[in-house]
């Protein structure tokens, strides 16, 4: 559909802007992340777009760069997460921070996201961990990488689930324990604190 786009900026209504391409002036949607990176009105502008359709409304929203669209349609897919949700998310911290949030399990950052309630965030962290294993953060604990922080993280919840804890329960210790431990770095460690601190 429309996948970019490049006009002159006429207006900054946040969180709406209006774009001016070809005679024809688009309202789009952007996150204040984007919003604090556009030139001054009547400068050009080139934004990553995605369009959005439903029954009752077309919406265009724009990002700076590719790499926060492609986050807004990760989070966009999260059941219960909709476009202003994600709109939100995304105004509230970069995508490498929010990387690094659901790789830490940081709930505590993630429910001071506007509209975001604890079992939100807990459903956000579990069902995006998946989707992440492309994404890097720029400040990753110990020099270890995404993806084995993840499975170090995956192991320890899978541990804490078969000894009978909800999913919720482990999610929620293993957070804890890594805000206050962040040099763990293997799963057995991260299950024994876990659990002592479950007692």
């Amino acid at each position: 559909m429309i996948g970019q786009i490049k006009g002159r900026l006429l207006e900054k209504n946040p969180p709406e802007i209006l774009v001016e391409v070809g005679g024809i002036t688009y309202e789009v949607l952007v996150p204040m992340s984007t919003l604090y990176q556009l030139p001054d009105l009547g400068d050009l502008i080139h934004l990553h777009t995605h369009f959005s359709v439903r029954e009752d409304a077309q919406t265009l929203y724009g990002f700076f760069d590719a790499k926060t669209k492609k986050m807004f349609r990760s989070l966009v897919r999260i059941n219960g997460v909709g476009p202003k949700m994600a709109l939100g998310i995304l105004s509230g911290m970069s995508v490498d921070d929010l990387v690094q949030t659901i790789q830490n399990n940081d709930i505590e950052s993630m429910v001071r996201m506007p509209g975001i309630g604890k079992k939100t965030a807990e459903r956000l962290i579990i069902e995006m961990r998946d989707k992440l294993s492309e994404w890097s953060s720029n400040e990753p604990h110990d020099d270890l990488s995404f993806a084995s922080r993840s499975n170090i993280v995956k192991e320890a919840e899978i541990a804490m689930i078969t000894l009978g804890y909800k999913p919720q329960q482990a999610v929620k210790a293993i957070a804890q324990v890594l805000k206050r431990n962040p040099e763990i770095c293997d799963s057995e460690e991260l299950i024994r604190f876990s659990l002592k601190s479950m007692v």
